[in-house]
């Protein structure tokens, strides 16, 4: 399999959006010709031995090969102290599975997501009961759209501030 973006060879499997919170973390995945993201779950954060158990039942029950993780940045770009807080958990998620972590670009996820959660009017429980691993789609959705690597790069290679 070839990733559309830089023709550079990838393994085959789904990949895994994550929009981060230090509560809930929502998640979608993609087909496995990574073409389509679809919502998959609102993972309510527990102990770290349990949250490394779910991300690694994650991994071996769809075919993960690769973390798509939401990076909140400031509108001019530079990275905040939660931006921080995704890069420690996305060290840890590399390292408890084993599987590459890429960061992307968050912005406007959350409020796109209640946006659209917003017009299909429903209550606000059942809202926060989506919100998240829609977020998590928006941004996987975006990721597999981008023609070119070269945002992730940019991303990964900005300093640690």
């Amino acid at each position: 399999m070839t990733d559309p973006r830089s023709h550079t060879p990838i393994s085959p499997g789904r990949l895994a959006g994550i929009d981060y919170g230090s509560r809930r973390i929502g998640i979608a995945i993609s087909d496995p010709g990574r073409k389509f993201s679809s919502p998959y779950e609102n993972y309510q954060r527990r102990a770290k031995e349990l949250d490394g158990e779910r991300f690694r039942r994650l991994v071996a029950e769809e075919a993960i090969t690769l973390f798509v993780v939401g990076l909140p940045l400031h509108l001019s770009g530079d990275e905040s102290q939660k931006s921080r807080e995704v890069r420690v958990f996305g060290e840890w998620l590399q390292e408890i599975t084993g599987v590459e972590v890429v960061y992307f670009d968050e912005r406007f996820t959350s409020v796109e997501a209640e946006h659209l959660l917003l017009s299909a009017d429903l209550t606000n429980k059942r809202r926060k009961e989506r919100r998240d691993m829609l977020a998590a789609q928006i941004l996987l959705a975006a990721y597999l759209d981008t023609p070119s690597p070269a945002p992730h790069a940019s991303l990964d290679d900005r300093p640690n501030t």
